[in-house]
């Protein structure tokens, strides 16, 4: 039994305990010593260098030295190499417009690579870049791919660059219903037959996770009776091709496809899925393309990726937040989260993100930062980041939601009956017909239960001309000039408030007492107007606002 009040037991060592490893101590290094006196020390042996009995020591030593400074100077060239490398890498990462080596010749004979707009490129406006490059995808191609987004076919139309394409004469505007393994089947039939009614529509599904050319083999060698991955499954490949080669055996000449449509709606991902390689780049973040590129298909059929279409400010902020590419447009995650919101079913999306019902966007964003975890500095909710993961998911590959197609049809104005029959003709749309109902058999996609219902906002008008976007920036100009004036004009007011103050403060006493001189305020004025210009120019490098808080 433990008695009580008693202290526990020490921690420290006993000495003999402590004296016993000490001596198993030395005895090991002196064991040590003994196999070292064994072996034998073998010092590093120092190098004598040229005797001066040597015949010609003077021009060995120079030679020496030559040859040192040569080596030098190799080791900073390398280093040098090396960072320009680097920044190379940097450059490609931040600007991934990386070309294949045997696409390059290809378009060299097109005459559609241009090195002076690479050397522009830097100084111009994206913008402006983005709208070159589209008329050149545009001028050089004989049938023409506007890819849409099954889940909002409709939104994914731009009419300036439908209109300009059926201007510019003999071209072919054939759309392609991407993504549509992420709306229900019913759906999907629908807008096909809504519209194929204008234009030659095929159903694809991008694979999203291409490979080289001999990875896919090897894997189907050794994994032959192996399901493939859904990721890696394409459907509506064999009706694309067909439909080209059929339009390319009329016309008896090679022809140029070219391919274009809004950011993330899979341009690249379709021109990789037809060639079975990375040949374009691809990734979750919206306008990776950002300069037009050439990739053979075969010895008929060369395609033509393409950046995406420039969104006009004029459109509605929904359309804004699921068109716009993040690293063209400034865009607010909490504003173009609400926008999508709106216009999204309530009662699916509280099921969709398990979350209670919620009266506005914000407490939903609270409500769903709460339930993934996503909290600040004090437990507050990270409500822009909730907006940010949503933003995401739309805008991205993964959520299944669907708009319903409109009740009655009408074509566009820039659209007649001559002009929808003359883009049907030469394309063997029977084939494409029969080549749709398998593709939408094959597709997997949602149930209507577990997809969400969102009211699109029609046709997304896009920008072409470049004095369309000139006009946008001077506005902005004008913007900031006016908040620059409004910051100046009341932080001078903020410093006259201070300054009044202090001189009040100051001057009390000598106000009570005897009347200021002539000369002490003619200078007190002086010096006040000179702090004042002085405080007023430096505005922009000091910030008057947290110093008179």
């Amino acid at each position: 039994m433990k008695r009580p009040k008693l202290k526990k037991a020490s921690k420290r060592m006993t000495c003999h305990k402590r004296y016993k490893i000490q001596k198993k101590v030395r005895e090991h290094h002196r064991k040590l010593r003994k196999e070292a006196k064994k072996r034998g020390h073998k010092k590093p042996r120092k190098d004598p260098g040229v005797p001066n009995s040597a015949p010609f020591k003077e021009a060995l030593l120079r030679e020496a030295e030559l040859r040192k400074q040569r080596l030098e100077e190799l080791k900073q060239q390398q280093k040098l190499d090396r960072q320009k490398e680097l920044g190379k890498k940097r450059k490609l990462e931040t600007n991934p417009d990386i070309k294949p080596s045997n696409v390059e010749p290809m378009e060299k004979a097109f005459g559609l690579c241009k090195t002076e707009n690479k050397a522009k490129s830097g100084k111009q406006n994206s913008k402006k870049l983005y709208c070159q490059e589209l008329k050149k995808v545009i001028e050089a191609s004989d049938v023409v791919l506007e890819v849409l987004d099954a889940r909002d076919p409709l939104g994914c139309r731009c009419p300036q660059v439908e209109e300009a394409i059926v201007q510019s004469g003999q071209k072919k505007l054939v759309l392609i219903l991407n993504k549509s393994d992420l709306v229900p089947k019913e759906n999907l039939e629908s807008w096909l037959n809504y519209l194929k009614k204008e234009l030659p529509t095929v159903v694809f599904r991008a694979s999203t996770k291409p490979k080289d050319k001999g990875k896919i083999t090897k894997r189907v060698k050794a994994k032959k009776n192996a399901a493939p991955f859904r990721s890696e499954v394409c459907f509506g490949k064999e009706g694309l091709w067909k439909l080209l080669g059929s339009f390319q055996e009329t016309c008896g000449k090679a022809i140029q496809v070219g391919v274009i449509g809004f950011p993330n709606v899979g341009k690249s991902s379709i021109i990789n899925s037809l060639k079975q390689e990375q040949m374009c780049n691809v990734g979750v973040s919206m306008g990776l393309t950002r300069s037009m590129q050439v990739v053979p298909l075969d010895k008929q059929i060369t395609i033509i990726d393409s950046p995406s279409f420039i969104v006009s400010p004029l459109n509605s902020s929904s359309a804004l937040a699921l068109r716009s590419p993040a690293s063209i447009e400034v865009v607010k995650p909490m504003e173009a989260a609400s926008a999508i919101l709106a216009q999204a079913d309530a009662r699916q999306v509280v099921l969709k993100y398990t979350v209670p019902g919620y009266r506005n966007s914000l407490e939903f964003f609270t409500m769903l930062a709460q339930r993934r975890g996503m909290h600040q500095k004090g437990g507050i909710p990270n409500v822009e980041g909730a907006a940010k993961l949503l933003w995401s998911e739309w805008t991205g590959a993964s959520l299944a939601y669907y708009c319903h197609t409109p009740t009655s049809w009408t074509p566009p104005p820039y659209f007649n009956e001559s002009i929808i029959v003359d883009m049907k003709r030469d394309f063997n749309l029977e084939e494409l017909e029969k080549n749709n109902a398998q593709s939408i058999k094959a597709i997997k996609g949602p149930h209507l239960a577990s997809s969400i219902l969102f009211q699109s906002s029609g046709l997304t008008n896009g920008i072409i001309e470049e004095k369309d976007i000139r006009e946008e920036l001077p506005k902005r100009k004008e913007r900031k000039q006016e908040e620059k004036e409004d910051d100046k004009d009341s932080d001078q007011e903020i410093i006259d408030e201070e300054l009044d103050e202090k001189s009040s403060g100051m001057f009390a006493a000598e106000e009570t007492g005897e009347a200021l001189s002539e000369e002490s305020t003619a200078g007190e004025q002086s010096t006040r107007s000179f702090i004042l210009d002085k405080m007023i120019e430096d505005d922009d490098a000091y910030d008057f606002s947290t110093d008179y808080v």
